[in-house]
């Protein structure tokens, strides 16, 4: 595509284009500076000696054999993740160059999110994670705060403990004035076990997705968010879960590993009554598509029909079978067969195949008050749309096919999809090329220029004015978000 093409579709729209997630690329001697300054030279030097320059993401797969790889199955990392062109990677790097570039790009307001600093909340020690977050959000607000008439840089909370989450948040906000935060809504922790290997490196782990069954209640976490008025924006990753850990193919790790981390966060925000509890709080979900969203919205519908605790009562409890009837059948129908002198012990202890020798009262009885659906209010599908689809937003790629989904009318559900530039990473070598790469959706009849609007500017918007009216107050987008409220009838403080 051409830069004729971009003013094209540049000259077709009527409103701002605002990028949901675009990137920038650290650099470790300056974030060592700002380390050095909140934490000291010598958690500086702690953190740069881990590995290739302190990067915590599996750089030590270099270090081993291919042998030593697969036997410890150490996940192939990324290499060459990012565009080679020099213009590109001079904007990915300086804010000031970026804020001058996204002109050329045809992008009007831009939410810069992390490279590096996606990685820094899985540092295991407490007081490094602590500094290293500290470190980062001191960094980006300054560094990013002369231009934030067209861009807003992400900080960095992480949730690893409510209390650390909590601690973050707050200054970050209130002393550093940052405006989105971006977190690990998933957290990989390990098996506490007696017979378990004394390395923690080496224990089994699970994946606490902190909406439920999490090791801690984060309510309190997310009640913050609302006080704060700061989405909860994730950008986590599952690369290095047990099914994502080739040693051979950084590809067969990162295909759907943003999906797959949204889908686990999502599922518990649901199941474990978070959207039913804070109805006001905003979530986003960046970098991994409405596909995966779209699946699970319908998957919630159809586990809820067939597996709520009435449906289940009616249909599936086990002693709703006639035992007398059930013998009956089968003594006039297994005469000659294996099943005939076993009538006695299927019918009393052996009706169903993954639970032998229990009987149909100790089946019943044993999960009479199960209700897997206990934490949110369902009376039909009204309250998918008000637990799921009203707060949930979906960020996609420019050349992601998937994304016309969300407008489909001819589907189950209209998803709020949001346009992502993923500017500075592999998958964009020409910035300029992004927004015409999104405009063949229209071109291509997929969906509508309004969809497109909505793709572009109106989800993003709110996505975070849901949140804070005043989010966009003082930057180029200001007139047109408050007329956008205005159109939604909201009150518009920003104006």
């Amino acid at each position: 595509m051409t830069d004729t093409t971009l003013a094209r579709v540049k000259g077709m729209l009527n409103h701002p284009v605002i990028d949901a997630d675009g990137h920038w690329l650290e650099v470790q001697p300056v974030f060592l500076d700002y380390l050095k300054d909140i934490a000291g030279p010598e958690m500086a030097h702690r953190y740069a000696a881990r590995g290739a320059g302190g990067n915590l993401h599996s750089q030590g797969w270099y270090n081993l054999t291919q042998d030593e790889r697969s036997r410890r199955r150490v996940p192939r990392p990324g290499w060459w993740s990012y565009p080679s062109d020099t213009q590109t990677r001079a904007a990915s790097i300086l804010p000031s160059i970026y804020r001058q570039s996204m002109d050329d790009w045809g992008i009007d307001f831009a939410l810069v999110y992390p490279t590096m600093g996606l990685v820094l909340p899985n540092a295991r020690d407490p007081d490094m994670r602590r500094a290293l977050v500290r470190a980062y959000n001191v960094m980006v607000a300054d560094l990013f705060s002369p231009y934030a008439d067209r861009m807003t840089p992400a900080g960095l909370c992480a949730l690893n403990t409510p209390a650390e989450a909590i601690e973050e948040a707050e200054y970050a906000v209130k002393s550093l004035g940052l405006k989105v935060l971006v977190m690990n809504c998933t957290v990989p922790r390990t098996i506490e076990s007696a017979d378990g290997p004394a390395d923690p490196a080496m224990r089994r782990i699970f994946i606490d997705c902190l909406a439920m069954d999490s090791l801690y209640d984060y309510d309190a976490v997310w009640r913050k968010m609302i006080d704060l008025k700061v989405a909860v924006t994730d950008h986590t990753v599952s690369s290095g879960w047990p099914d994502r850990s080739s040693p051979t193919s950084y590809v067969a790790n990162h295909l759907g590993h943003f999906a797959q981390a949204h889908h686990a966060f999502a599922r518990g925000l649901f199941l474990g009554g978070v959207t039913e509890r804070f109805p006001g709080l905003t979530f986003g979900f960046l970098e991994g598509g409405v596909g995966w969203g779209y699946n699970l919205y319908s998957d919630l519908q159809g586990h809820w029909k067939k597996r709520n605790k009435a449906y289940m009562h009616r249909h599936l409890k086990p002693d709703n079978i006639d035992r007398r009837e059930l013998r009956r059948l089968l003594e006039k129908n297994a005469v000659g067969t294996r099943f005939h002198d076993k009538i006695d012990e299927i019918v009393d202890r052996n009706l169903y195949a993954l639970s032998p020798g229990l009987g149909q009262e100790e089946l019943t009885a044993r999960d009479i008050d199960s209700n897997e659906f206990a934490n949110v209010n369902i009376g039909g599908r009204e309250d998918f749309d008000r637990l799921f689809l009203r707060n949930f937003y979906f960020g996609c790629e420019a050349d992601d096919p998937t994304t016309a989904w969300a407008f489909d009318a001819r589907g189950d559900a209209r998803l709020k999809a949001m346009f992502g530039s993923d500017i500075s990473h592999f998958d964009v070598t020409e910035p300029a090329e992004v927004l015409p790469e999104a405009w063949e959706m229209v071109d291509r009849g997929l969906i509508t220029s309004d969809d497109f609007r909505a793709f572009t500017f109106g989800n993003v918007a709110e996505l975070h004015t849901k949140m804070n009216l005043d989010f966009f107050r003082g930057t180029a987008v200001e007139s047109d978000i408050a007329a956008e409220l205005r159109q939604k009838g909201q009150d518009d403080r920003s104006a």
